[in-house]
């Protein structure tokens, strides 16, 4: 028997398991932007495997629709319609909503310090002269997912992974641009009624507030206008592009090749 050939397949399994990881991570977090492009040649160099386990991550991925690929075999980070952005903020609105209170019922202190340290980090971050921005990202994903792992719902929690693979490129457009929500501190103001109304094992005031921070950020995201606008029905006789194919081509146009 050569038991290399058993041993090959777990090795590249484990592989593509750590490059789905690390992908998903650089989604949910807003690493990449909507409209970036990929291709397995770069992120395989960028993570120093080979393509093999990039491919298997990537089809994955584009199956959970946390990525598109284009006719020219290019990957691209989906853009997102006012409609479709909307619709996922009102599904994670109840999705995590339910996360937060039944976290809240259930918290013990380790779980109580766990958020309460992440949540200082951030408004450190924040508060800082010059906040990173990437810090911002990473750590308003710890602090959010820190709650929800504390409600102990794991089929809720990859429901709400799945969600943010979807809407992490775009979710964190505030702390992107430098926005005022950033220099007023406003994500720290609700991650820290948030945390407040954890600590007193109030599921109804964390759930409120939890709202006020997706909500906020979502109406921000709408108002600044990166969304591509809700496709137009037209007559079949008319040859011209819809609108949502125009926007994508010019936003396509103007996305850089990202190098993972």
């Amino acid at each position: 028997m050569d038991l290399s050939k058993l041993v090959t397949p777990l090795t590249r399994q484990t592989l593509s398991g750590d490059v789905y990881k690390q992908l998903s991570d650089l989604l949910m977090s807003g690493r990449v932007m909507p409209g970036e492009q990929l291709s397995l040649r770069t992120i395989a160099e960028g993570l120093g495997v080979s393509v093999m386990p990039v491919r298997e991550a990537v089809h994955r991925l584009l199956s959970e629709k946390a990525l598109v690929l284009l006719p020219n075999r290019v990957l691209r980070v989906p853009q997102m319609t006012v409609s479709q952005f909307r619709e996922i903020t009102d599904i994670r609105l109840n999705l995590e909503g339910l996360a937060v209170e039944r976290a809240a019922t259930l918290l013990d202190e380790r779980g109580l310090q766990e958020i309460e340290s992440a949540h200082e980090r951030f408004s450190r971050e924040i508060a800082a002269k010059k906040p990173s921005e990437s810090n911002l990202i990473a750590l308003n994903k710890e602090l959010h997912f820190a709650i929800y792992r504390q409600a102990g719902m794991p089929m809720l929690l990859e429901m709400i992974e799945s969600l943010w693979l979807r809407i992490g490129p775009i979710l964190n457009y505030d702390f992107r641009s430098g926005s005022t929500r950033v220099k007023e501190h406003v994500s720290a103001t609700h991650h820290e009624r948030i945390v407040n109304a954890l600590k007193k094992r109030d599921a109804a005031a964390a759930s409120k507030a939890l709202a006020g921070d997706l909500q906020g950020a979502a109406d921000f995201i709408v108002s600044a206008g990166v969304l591509l606008a809700d496709a137009v029905d037209t007559a079949p006789s008319d040859r011209r592009a819809p609108p949502r194919a125009a926007a994508e081509k010019n936003q396509t146009r103007k996305r850089p090749q990202a190098t993972v």
